[in-house]
């Protein structure tokens, strides 16, 4: 048959016919778009998108409900909550290099496997532990004087600590690491999948929270645990056999470069052997000159006890892998990152605790993250475009202005009609005369404290979520939300400002990631960016510390001020990271 179409005319009416080379072709590829979905659906990148999606849901509704259970332990107080988030933060921020040294060390299979199964692992048990808590409560108390209850809350934290540590050893592992070799190096594949992964982690930032939320509140706590202790289950099931299927089918996955730091810790324990097999007067037989350095500090190592020993060498590891951070070329810009960290800018507890004080009704807010959660999502799509268009580095020079531009509408907020900022509400704190206030302004004070108290609840992820502004609504029950202002001028603009400068930040945020995935050697991938989680803790900390120090509403504004300088340093890192590397560039041109 020819490749032509029959044709045949009906009066005025042309009728074409296909030929059946035609039809047989269409039909070919009719044919083909469900064995292309196929295909896909059972390809690395759509099982490590289910694999993410579960586990990030499943940290998502665990962080949200760990922070109400334990002020609902604690009789609504946030001391608990406070201790949780200092040890949280206090652990990634010693250990993240260790934890990235420990990715880096290990076949890439055992490694999620062991985080997979020690981090559902202990969400499963403190769950059970908080049900049995829930519901034996009085008998508790009873027992030890008290003393186990405080045992039972020592219990659950380290375990929600230990979860952590080892959900963070995923996200190196998995986000940092696997993806960078399933996409073959391929930078614009590579683009596509961080930024998919970071548009389900958006989503599941809004909607995992209110499930659970909606399961604790229909229900009760102790359903709420047993929720999330069957979600681990399933969730541990399913992601395993994902990993496991995706390590199978992208071979390049088995291979790992072999490093200096394993290369030396296999002389070290060879050597070990030695010095401990052959008498004390005699020497042992020397190793190659490029070893010799790592010979002599081995040497001073073994004259120490075990214990001492195994604790100095986590302190070298720790140190070389700060050193590694600091030799990166990309250094700047991680860092850049880190201080982006160091805000009250975002849909944190403390920034929505603060719009409560307002006026700002919880139904509103919750208006409001959903608004946010739409402009994270158009950042991610803007990253893809620009990175096709004008390059990584331009993207992230282009996200960091559109960035600090929108937050020119938060530091006008401080200063607009409506702003509570009161600049001498700081001196009495560094003078005499504060118990000499009247005591009407010391009563105004004590009814804006609230924030405070909702500060100390937002101690988990770096990145802000929706968890916390419903600890705040949690917390707030029952509590005045203060006289509305005499103009909303003011929280329009912060609010404007934070919304839309998300598009910027996440446009950043993936930026900085690529590059670091882009720019680590494979052998220090892991400890580089467990790191890099140390310093995003520290810096988070630091925006704890600036509210504990101006914990008042009439304060908020010199908060937001500090912010904006923090992460105009953090954004100024990048901009002479990009003068390098385009300098660099040019030379090498």
């Amino acid at each position: 048959m020819s490749q032509q179409t029959d044709t045949s005319q009906c009066g005025s009416v042309v009728v074409e016919f296909e030929s059946d080379n035609i039809r047989d072709s269409s039909t070919r590829k009719v044919r083909k778009m469900p064995g292309s979905a196929l295909i896909y659906l059972k390809g690395p990148k759509f099982l490590i998108y289910v694999s993410g999606a579960l586990s990030m849901w499943g940290d998502r509704m665990w962080h949200f409900a760990i922070s109400v259970f334990l002020i609902e332990l604690y009789g609504h107080n946030l001391l608990l909550t406070a201790v949780f988030g200092l040890v949280l933060a206090g652990s990634v921020l010693l250990l993240g290099a260790l934890i990235g040294d420990w990715v880096d060390r290990n076949p890439r299979n055992k490694v999620a496997h062991a985080s997979l199964f020690i981090q559902n692992t202990s969400v499963t048990v403190c769950s059970i532990v908080l049900m049995l808590v829930f519901s034996y409560k009085e008998k508790i108390e009873q027992i030890w004087d008290g003393w186990f209850t405080v045992v039972c809350y020592t219990v659950v934290i380290i375990l929600a600590d230990v979860a952590n540590l080892a959900s963070t050893a995923l996200t190196i592992a998995i986000q940092r690491d696997w993806i960078v070799v399933i996409t073959g190096y391929n930078r614009g594949h590579l683009a596509g999948m961080n930024a998919t992964m970071r548009r389900i982690d958006q989503v599941t930032n809004i909607l995992a929270p209110l499930a659970v939320g909606q399961v604790m509140t229909l229900a009760s706590n102790v359903v709420g645990c047993g929720f999330i202790l069957a979600w681990n289950l399933f969730s541990l099931t399913v992601e395993f056999f994902f990993l496991s299927r995706v390590y199978r089918i992208v071979p390049a996955l088995s291979v790992k470069p072999p490093t200096v730091e394993a290369d030396q810790e296999y002389l070290e324990r060879t050597e070990r052997r030695r010095l401990h097999g052959q008498a004390n007067d005699e020497l042992p037989q020397p190793l190659p000159t490029s070893n010799c350095n790592s010979n002599m500090h081995l040497k001073e190592i073994t004259n120490l006890p075990l214990c001492f020993q195994r604790f100095r060498w986590l302190l070298s590891t720790c140190k070389d892998g700060w050193r590694a951070y600091y030799r990166q070329p990309v250094f700047l810009a991680g860092m850049g990152l880190a201080f982006l960290y160091t805000t009250v800018l975002g849909f944190d507890c403390i920034t929505t605790g603060y719009a409560y004080t307002q006026g700002i009704s919880g139904s509103l807010l919750s208006l409001l993250m959903g608004v946010s959660a739409i402009t994270g999502l158009m950042g991610t799509v803007m990253f893809t475009r620009l990175r096709k268009s004008v390059g990584l580095i331009n993207t992230g020079i282009i996200s960091s202005c559109l960035h600090l531009g929108c937050l020119l509408l938060c530091v006008s907020s401080v200063f607009a009609p409506g702003s509570p900022i009161d600049l001498s509400l700081l001196m009495p704190y560094f003078s005499f005369g504060y118990s000499a206030e009247p005591e009407g302004m010391a009563s105004k004070r004590q009814k804006h404290t609230y924030p405070l108290t909702g500060g100390s609840n937002q101690p988990l992820l770096p990145d802000r979520s929706s968890i916390h502004w419903t600890n705040n609504t949690v917390l707030f029950d029952n509590v005045p939300s203060g006289t509305a202002p005499d103009s909303y001028i003011s929280i329009i603009l912060l609010f404007l400002g934070v919304i839309t400068a998300r598009i910027g930040l996440w446009c950043f945020d993936l930026t900085v990631t690529q590059l670091l995935q882009e720019t680590i050697c494979e052998s220090e991938r892991g400890v580089v960016n467990g790191v890099q989680s140390s310093m995003n803790y520290l810096m988070d900390l630091l925006h704890f510390i600036m509210v504990i120090s101006a914990p008042q509403p009439q304060h908020f504004g010199i908060l937001v001020i500090i912010s904006v300088i923090f992460i105009t340093t953090g954004h100024s890192m990048y901009f002479l990271y990009a003068h390098k590397a385009k300098r660099k560039h040019r030379l090498e041109t």
